[in-house]
């Protein structure tokens, strides 16, 4: 098996982890979980974002790790445009995420614990909005790595 396969699985398998999980929650999850009162809402939400955030830091480690490599195995001025513009929206996904993470996922956090379900329902309600930014930024880039390199 040469390398490139290894690392293009563990890039889709990163990337799967990452935008299916957020497709999974935005379109599944969400709408199962408004019929819950906010306490339990609020709580399932924590509990479910604390195990799927450490999910995408693994996936980003496993995308960016593998995406690198790649290009640097094939050199960056050689790699597809598709490529590079994988790579940018894939590092400004990464900054949406750490905004994320460091800003209402902590304040979701606090909240639940203090059980100030209004200051939880405003936590949540940015994550959930940069999630959707995030969702539609990767499947933007599945777009462009799967379409963009028949160009």
């Amino acid at each position: 098996m040469k390398i490139h396969h290894a690392l293009l699985f563990v890039h889709l398998a990163g990337v799967i982890l990452w935008v299916g999980g957020m497709a999974f929650a935005h379109f599944c999850l969400r709408p199962a979980a408004l019929a819950l009162p906010p306490a339990q809402r609020l709580s399932l939400w924590c509990g479910v974002l604390g195990r799927f955030f450490r999910v995408v830091w693994l996936a980003i480690g496993l995308i960016v790790g593998s995406g690198f490599a790649m290009l640097g195995a094939t050199g960056f001025a050689q790699a597809p445009v598709a490529w590079h513009a994988m790579a940018g929206i894939g590092l400004v996904m990464v900054v949406v995420f750490a905004s994320i993470w460091f800003g209402p996922w902590q304040a979701l956090q606090q909240a639940v614990a203090a059980e100030s379900w209004a200051q939880g329902a405003s936590a949540l309600n940015r994550i959930r909005q940069r999630v959707g930014i995030n969702l539609l930024l990767g499947t933007f880039t599945v777009a462009v790595a799967t379409l963009g390199l028949a160009v």
